[in-house]
């Protein structure tokens, strides 16, 4: 769903590499929407002061020190939902139905909050449009 190039940018020959690499993925006849949507990484940003990337779409990391890894994290999240259509939500779901039980077949439940005094739980799922929308059907309140 989502390639991800982690370029060293203290290397000398880091832009020839990365050229290299695009070329490889080029002829590797990937879909156009797959290098279109690739995540750049620059990483060793520690050992360079000030850093800042020329490119675009590049995220700055130092995997050493751990600086730039949330900000990652978000744009791969980001990308691979765009990619795969699929959202993030938080749903309220009555404990005494089967709406729990649906979504953890239908959707990627990511946590459970549960509500003891209402019977009802906050339910954080990763759900594609189609599945979200058989759940409004199933489940309209």
């Amino acid at each position: 769903d989502l390639i991800v190039h982690v370029r060293d940018v203290t290397h000398p020959e880091n832009v020839l590499q990365k050229a290299t690499v695009l070329s490889v993925l080029k002829n590797l006849n990937l879909p156009s929407h797959l290098l279109d949507s690739m995540v750049e990484v620059h990483n060793k940003v520690d050992l360079i002061e000030g850093y800042k990337p020329t490119e675009e779409n590049a995220v700055a990391i130092s995997a050493l020190h751990g600086h730039g890894l949330e900000e990652l994290k978000q744009e791969i999240e980001k990308k691979i939902l765009t990619t795969t259509g699929k959202k993030i939500l938080t749903i309220n779901v009555n404990l005494e139905g089967p709406q729990l039980s649906w979504l953890y077949k239908e959707a990627t439940v990511q946590e459970v909050e549960v509500m003891p005094e209402d019977g009802t739980a906050r339910v954080k799922v990763i759900i594609g449009s189609s599945a979200f929308g058989r759940y409004k059907n199933l489940f309209p309140n």
